[in-house]
């Protein structure tokens, strides 16, 4: 199965059409792809996994797909690193991580065994399995799964028990997973191991409580300027205002960590990111100590890939993660600016109704207004303009909201187009930078306090951008294109 996989990848790549795909984003290779898996620095070089259909632009029986890069914006397709082929994962390779250990490249990743018995029922298991490797093949060990279900305390799911994130602490190893309770929702469970082939259950450090969706999926724990940081992303969820929103979401949960009870202490839940298409993050650490993350830059209910497309589903810039004030904060690698080109800039900008300044256009470009504090009723920016087309960022400073909307942006489904969040209050002042590449908008608001993450398929001709203001701004304006072709 993995050689059937690796030879239609290198068939369809040659099908993709030249300059289709984003220059700086991770994308299918052809097929489908979803969750990031395995993003993990090995041998000096960073590498990322994902899952995987190579066959159709649509879910399917999940293999791992592989790009790695040495500067988390240029990536080098690799071929197909695993794919359902034994019994205990023959209905999918399901999300996972990595580490480097004693010159290997390690995988550890959610096997799925789906099956109708003799008896005519149906037999569901997720067990947790592990693979070795070179950073290009990889092989499974003989004594998977090395977790299943039988190590689970009583009343969580032997179906739902999926996406472990390993890591290596002084001279153990050690997993979260996510779970479901038949009780209290998702919850995240502790593994520990000497050898990463024999496990220990440790605890659930982490629990719904009922309050947020109904599987904890993708789980990352980790230490950050201070604090324990967990990162979830429910199924399920219930809209709460502005800050979470229906079905599947992501989650941060910021706290201490009591290590000898195995329990984070929490202090902030709110969402990771804000957008309409952003899904199971997963973080590294690179050498020089930063944590970096990257997500899955689409929504499971919001199918857009144009019919035309032999491949469906990207990655998001990877960004560096910081905790501020109690806060989550994410801004692009600052590798990014290695790729920065043609720089235009114009501080003061007066506007008061519409401008669209020279030299400020493109579909690849890094996009930064900084709005003076002062009284008007609303600013907006708009982006993949023509005369048909177009996708706005609104700030309104009398409610204190950011609004992306795309329902001029070429969308021919009755999808969900627009979403708003809170921001906060600072007279009239925000600081917004919009990221594209070609088809993704990456907004970050107040220098990375907040982001919005979301796709448009608008025709790459639509390139203008426009300011428009209902009232006087005055503004700084500082544009990049970027490529990495």
């Amino acid at each position: 199965m993995l050689e059937n996989a690796r030879k239609y990848e290198r068939d369809g790549l040659k099908q993709i059409p030249e300059g289709q795909k984003p220059s700086f984003h991770v994308c299918a290779p052809v097929g489908w792809i979803n969750d990031p898996n395995g993003f993990s620095v090995y041998k000096g070089e960073y590498h990322l996994f994902y899952q995987y259909h190579p066959y159709k632009t649509v879910w399917g029986p999940m293999h791992w797909g592989h790009s790695k890069s040495k500067d988390f914006i240029k990536w080098e397709q690799l071929p197909c690193a695993l794919a359902p082929d034994t019994g205990y994962d023959g209905q999918g390779c399901f999300s996972g991580s990595a580490v480097e250990h004693d010159g290997k490249h390690m995988l550890m990743y959610t096997g799925v065994l789906n099956k109708v018995q003799e008896d005519g029922t149906r037999l569901l298991r997720q067990t947790q399995c592990i693979a070795v490797g070179d950073g290009v093949n990889y092989e499974k060990l003989d004594t998977n799964p090395v977790i299943t279900g039988d190590f689970l305390p009583e009343g969580s799911s032997r179906e739902d028990f999926r996406d472990p994130k390993i890591w290596i602490e002084g001279e153990d190893f050690y997993a979260v997973i996510g779970s479901r309770s038949e009780e209290t929702g998702g919850q995240i469970v502790l593994f520990t191991s000497q050898d990463a082939k024999n496990w220990k259950y440790a605890g659930i450090i982490e629990e719904s409580r009922n309050e947020y969706g109904e599987v904890w999926e993708c789980p990352d724990f980790f230490y950050i300027d201070g604090k324990q940081v967990l990162l979830i992303s429910p199924t399920e969820m219930m809209a709460d205002g502005l800050e979470f929103h229906n079905g599947n979401s992501t989650i941060y949960i910021l706290g201490d960590y009591d290590k000898g009870n195995h329990k984070l202490i929490r202090e902030r839940v709110a969402a990771i990111d804000y957008g309409l298409d952003f899904y199971a993050p997963q973080t590294l650490e690179t050498a020089d100590g930063r944590r970096i993350m990257v997500a899955w830059m689409q929504s499971w209910d919001n199918y857009l890939t144009p019919p035309s497309f032999q491949w469906s589903g990207l990655m998001t810039v990877p960004r560096e993660l910081h905790v501020k004030n109690g806060l989550l904060y994410q801004n692009p690698v600052r590798e990014l600016e290695n790729y920065y080109q043609k720089e235009v800039k114009y501080d003061a900008v007066t506007i008061n109704g519409e401008k669209e300044p020279d030299g400020i256009k493109g579909r690849q470009f890094d996009l930064t207004v900084e709005v003076e504090a002062r009284d008007y009723e609303e600013f907006a920016v708009r982006f993949a303009a023509d005369d048909k087309y177009y996708s706005i960022l609104r700030y309104n400073p009398k409610a204190n909201t950011v609004t992306f909307d795309r329902t001029y942006s070429g969308l021919r489904k009755d999808i969900l187009h627009k979403r708003s969040i809170n921001v906060k209050e600072q007279k009239g002042k925000i600081k917004l930078r919009i990221l594209m590449d070609k088809y993704t908008v990456e907004v970050f608001v107040n220098d990375g306090e907040q982001a919005m993450t979301s796709l448009i398929y608008t025709p790459l001709e639509a390139d203008r951008i426009r300011f428009l203001s209902k009232g006087e701004v005055k503004c700084s304006i500082v544009k990049y294109d970027v490529a990495a072709e």
